[in-house]
């Protein structure tokens, strides 16, 4: 930018800065906490890195971390080699990890710790996915490096204790790039094939890095899926590798998992020896007990003859009791049959229509004095209701020689004399007939004259 320029933007102000922060730090080693880790679908590595009084933000994409033997985690402390640069859309200052490395701790240490973790929480080391091995295998196979001392130790410790084993060995790297996946593949195509009774994976000693390719979680998945049982003799007593974890059984060292898989065959012949000598001694013992039994139940056993002959006089006895508990049947029946006969003459048809008849005719009469009487009474009510009614009846008074007057007009009948007029016509009823009259005049008081 030009001297003579008095202001600048924001866009060309930040690239500036950006340039020279680059310019002033190109490489730097940087050490610090991590904090806020985020690791998004992109892949890259998004984070805080911090110390007691700053911070900074910092980014890894995805082309340098996916070197990393483990994943950075909150918490933890790094020491890294990176660039400072500037995030010009946001105008903010960051730096660019080109390598990480744990502080204290190493990465490897780290990555097998994260690993174990992670396939411990799925499961894979659980007892219950562990399968027994075989007491004698037909069949070993034994992953392991074809040039080092631990085939021949292998072989050697076999055949001194089982000397006509067979033994397969499938060569492969157990250490360096790839050694992982062709100890991967080689328990894949003993599986394929499954012909083996067992598979050693064998390697010695060595370092944590000389180990890594029995750390590989392709190397746990493998043995995970292994139907054939997997002794993992990996090291020695101290090395603890993720495939001592998962295989289903682990032997400290290599010549370990050969005594541990195969028995001593001078063992096995001197305890087949005991276990034909403790056979024949319990044979023999089975059938001294079945001579005793068979003894003693001979002296239980009777003549047959005298066996008949209890058997003949049972049954006479048992006749003699059938006999009499019939007789007692029978007069039992006897007894119950005379009691139905008595029954049934006191319930003959006839005797039961005389009865049924006798009883009949004192009924109709019963009920034909009843009605006379009630026919009796009803008639001396209905007189005395019928004079009742009579003496009630209007016309009954006409009779005595009384009369009813009532106006013509409406019928009314005329009990005051102020219920008609002079002049009105009027209506006087008789036992024979009646009158029709006009009113000439009416009087007040009347009782002096009837």
């Amino acid at each position: 930018m030009s001297s003579k320029q008095s202001f600048y933007t924001v866009s060309a102000l930040t690239a500036e800065l950006k340039t020279l922060l680059e310019e002033a730090y190109p490489i730097v080693w940087i050490t610090g906490e991590i904090t806020n880790f985020a690791s998004p679908s992109s892949g890259h590595y998004y984070f805080t890195l911090k110390d007691s009084s700053a911070q900074i933000r910092a980014v890894m994409f995805r082309g340098q971390n996916k070197k990393l033997p483990f994943k950075p985690e909150n918490g933890m402390e790094v020491t890294g080699l990176c660039r400072v640069s500037v995030y010009e859309p946001r105008g903010t200052y960051q730096i660019i990890f080109e390598l990480i490395e744990p502080k204290g701790t190493g990465a490897l240490q780290i990555a097998f710790e994260q690993l174990k973790k992670r396939l411990s929480d799925e499961g894979l080391f659980d007892d219950v996915h562990k399968a027994p091995i075989p007491y004698l295998p037909e069949k070993i196979s034994v992953i392991t490096s074809p040039s080092g001392a631990v085939i021949f130790d292998i072989i050697n410790i076999i055949n001194r204790r089982y000397p006509n084993a067979y033994i397969e060995i499938v060569p492969v790297r157990v250490q360096g790039s790839g050694a992982e996946n062709e100890l991967a593949e080689a328990i894949g195509l003993i599986n394929r094939r499954a012909s083996s009774d067992v598979i050693v994976l064998a390697r010695g000693g060595g370092s944590l890095e000389d180990l890594q390719a029995f750390n590989s979680e392709l190397l746990a998945r493998s043995i995970h899926a292994s139907n054939i049982p997997i002794v993992s003799a990996v090291g020695h007593d101290t090395d603890y590798t993720i495939s001592d974890f998962v295989a289903d059984l682990r032997a400290p060292t290599p010549s370990a998992a050969a005594e541990l898989i195969m028995p001593v065959k001078k063992d096995m012949i001197y305890q087949q020896v005991k276990l034909k000598q403790r056979l024949f001694k319990a044979v023999v013992n089975y059938l001294g007990d079945i001579k005793i039994n068979i003894r003693a139940l001979t002296l239980r056993l009777k003549d047959p003859g005298r066996a008949i002959q209890d058997a003949r006089i049972r049954i006479d006895d048992l006749l003699a009791r059938c006999a009499r508990a019939c007789a007692r049947d029978m007069d039992g029946s006897k007894d119950k049959l005379r009691y139905l006969n008595r029954t049934l003459r006191l319930h003959q048809p006839t005797e039961l229509i005389y009865r049924y008849h006798a009883l009949l005719s004192r009924i109709m009469d019963n009920l034909l004095h009843s009605y006379l009487i009630s026919i009796e009474k009803n008639k001396s009510d209905l007189r005395e209701v019928s004079g009742r009614l009579f003496a009630m009846n209007p016309m009954a008074t006409l009779e005595r020689g009384y009369s009813i007057t009532r106006r013509l007009t409406d019928r009314t009948i005329i009990t005051d004399e102020s219920k008609v007029d002079d002049g009105q016509l009027i209506e006087t009823l008789l036992k024979k007939g009646k009158i029709i009259s006009t009113v000439k005049g009416t009087h007040t008081h009347v009782k002096k004259d009837l």
